[in-house]
């Protein structure tokens, strides 16, 4: 969920070069306001499942 975030921050406030790290810190925190205003929540679909059957060996079934 983390790369998702991180993928629509980079969209949305990091799509145009800035000029300095202070710039980054300011667009960042802005965004991450706005984000956090919004209650903007992110649409998990994939399931412990299907976890287990594309991922067999990271995700071994609990008897």
């Amino acid at each position: 969920m983390a790369e998702i975030e991180i993928g629509i921050m980079s969209r949305q406030a990091l799509g145009k070069p800035l000029p300095d790290l202070e710039s980054f810190k300011q667009q960042v925190r802005a965004w991450t306001i706005r984000r956090n205003a919004e209650c903007a929540k992110i649409n998990w679909q994939f399931k412990t499942q299907d976890a287990r059957i594309k991922l067999a060996r990271l995700y071994p079934v609990i008897v």
